[in-house]
């Protein structure tokens, strides 16, 4: 065997749904800003008798009946998870303990927002490499029981679920190369601390870095996988508040509602009048509207207009690349 595929999917999402009009009884936010800024409508959220290892469970049981496969088929299990809160036994072994597979390798990856792809890689070499069989990957957390829900610059993110996939080897690599890699120095940036154990974020570094460094990474990761995605330097950005943005027959001018400040940090709402003297003085609103440039530093690099048509000929591409 020369690769590994995914052999089948599986996801889980608990019972409860809280919307953004639930949250705008919570925390002085709306549904129209937390739809704009981070396009989350509702969140599902898992109750005090929900473990995160009983949601990585479910994902995985799906997983499995989805690929035709017993727990005796598994020999490795991962669990990428920022929300275990007990050290020992871990999730992975938590997790093949309800599900009956017998004797894998079990391994908690903690990576946050990155988990599931570091699992994901990790399985893909362990299987590679004739460590394992077949492997379970699995990405669940939940993120409701280390949410501040009176902290409306993190609360509005975050919900609770699990997915799960089977990893298996193949002819031909269905599972494409790994571009490793991390940001030490930034890691105070998005944190899970303190006791009891408590969310909280960095948004404008968070939001900064993302759209400026992510592109080029995942150009390189393309790269990699023998992948050429579209260029187009005269592309700009089609957000309508974006202020590099060419205007579209289609669509108004750029709207003029946020300001460098507040816009910067998408993930988190401004901060009321009245509490202009927050912690984090770096979401204040200023007094006048503006408009911003959100994506001009990375624009050269993925363009987002025709964005649909590029993210279509990129997934053909991909998946002749793996057949």
């Amino acid at each position: 065997m020369n690769g590994t595929r995914i052999a089948a999917v599986g996801h889980y999402q608990p019972a409860k749904v809280l919307t953004n009009k639930d949250l705008a009884g919570l925390v002085d936010t709306s549904d129209e800003w937390i739809t704009s800024r981070v396009g989350i409508r509702t969140r599902h959220i898992a109750g005090p008798d929900e473990p995160v290892d009983e949601l990585a469970a479910h994902a995985a049981a799906k997983a499995l009946a989805a690929a035709g496969l017993t727990p005796g088929d598994i020999d490795l299990v991962l669990v990428a998870t920022s929300t275990a809160i007990d050290r020992s036994p871990n999730m992975a072994a938590r997790v093949a303990n309800r599900l009956g597979i017998p004797s894998p390798a079990a391994m908690d990856i903690n990576v946050v927002c990155a988990g599931f792809t570091h699992a994901l890689a990790t399985a893909d070499h362990a299987v590679r490499a004739g460590a394992a069989t077949r492997a379970l990957v699995i990405g669940a957390d939940k993120m409701s029981e280390v949410t501040d829900w009176s902290d409306r610059t993190t609360c509005v993110l975050v919900g609770d679920g699990a997915g799960a996939a089977v990893v298996e080897a193949a002819e031909e690599p269905g599972i494409g190369p790994v571009l490793w890699g991390s940001v030490p120095e930034m890691g105070n940036a998005v944190r899970i601390e303190g006791t009891p154990p408590r969310f909280a974020q960095e948004g404008q570094s968070v939001y900064r870095w993302a759209t400026t460094q992510l592109p080029p990474i995942a150009r390189k990761a393309c790269e990699k996988a023998g992948l050429t995605p579209p260029i187009s330097p005269e592309s700009s950005c089609t957000r309508r508040t974006c202020a590099s943005s060419s205007p579209s027959p289609r669509r108004s001018a750029p709207s003029t509602r946020s300001s460098p400040a507040t816009s910067s940090n998408r993930a988190t709402p401004p901060p009321p009048a009245s509490r202009s003297r927050s912690r984090n003085s770096s979401n204040r609103a200023p007094s006048g509207p503006a408009t911003r440039s959100c994506c001009s530093a990375s624009a050269e690099i993925f363009p987002t207009q025709d964005r649909s048509s590029a993210a279509r000929d990129l997934r053909l591409r991909a998946t002749r690349h793996r057949m």
